[in-house]
């Protein structure tokens, strides 16, 4: 490149001190100089000037070319976009049937367990209820038949013994206390079996609000909106919590 501004300082230096022409501008130059000094500095050009201009000349064809590769590639980023988001739809949707279906099959679960519990509960208490009446009857029935006996026993001492009216008041007391007795633990019984009942229905309403907790629970996490794909990972559809 030195070359070259030396020549074209030559140049400049030989046009300054040419012979003017008169009554012009012009001037006369020696031809051999000036050619020889050009050629000079056409051999000085580097060749990385020639490329550029044949990068300058090609411009067009090469933005024609960049701009077909660029909308090529919008193009197909648009297709691949509009692919995975359908395919993340469908998986979203897939999600959610699966979610219901398992919902739905959790509160078929829960229905059958709540049957099985009533049923469970109404055989106990209907077992517990017979067992209790039977006994019940049981004692009161040998209340009776201890009443019945001491009343025979006391007819008996009575006609043996007349005068003796305490013996007949203290079999009918004894009688009346057996009686008494017998209704008092036939009550108690059936107050215990009451009580055991209701201890179990009401951990069977327990377990019956526990179970629609859960199932409402479920239903709220399939109702709440759902979370944008991609990016910070998937964020679960339900969170099933007792």
């Amino acid at each position: 490149m030195y070359r070259v501004f030396e020549a074209l300082d030559e140049l400049v230096t030989i046009v300054e001190e040419a012979r003017g022409v008169p009554m012009t501008s012009s001037c006369v130059v020696p031809r051999g100089d000036v050619l020889e000094l050009l050629d000079d500095v056409r051999d000085a050009l580097p060749a990385e000037v020639d490329d550029a201009q044949d990068v300058l000349d090609k411009r067009d064809e090469l933005i024609s070319t960049a701009r077909q590769e660029a909308e090529t590639t919008v193009s197909t980023a648009n297709s691949d976009a509009e692919r995975t988001l359908a395919d993340a739809n469908a998986e979203a949707e897939r999600l959610v049937a699966d979610a219901r279906a398992r919902a739905e099959q959790m509160v078929a679960d829960a229905r059958d367990e709540a049957d099985r519990t009533v049923a469970a509960g109404q055989a106990e208490y209907q077992n517990l209820t017979e067992r209790s009446r039977a006994e019940s009857e049981r004692m009161i029935q040998a209340g009776r038949d201890a009443y019945d006996r001491a009343i025979d026993e006391g007819r008996a001492e009575q006609a043996r013994l007349v005068a003796q009216t305490e013996v007949v008041q203290a079999a009918h007391a004894e009688a009346a206390r057996i009686v008494d007795e017998a209704h008092n633990e036939a009550d108690r019984q059936r107050a215990d079996c009451d009580a055991y009942v209701d201890g179990k229905l009401a951990e069977f309403s327990e377990l019956l609000s526990t179970t629609l907790r859960t199932v409402d629970s479920g239903r709220n996490h399939l109702r709440a909106p759902s979370a944008p794909l991609g990016g910070g990972g998937r964020t679960p559809l339900y969170d099933y919590q007792a």
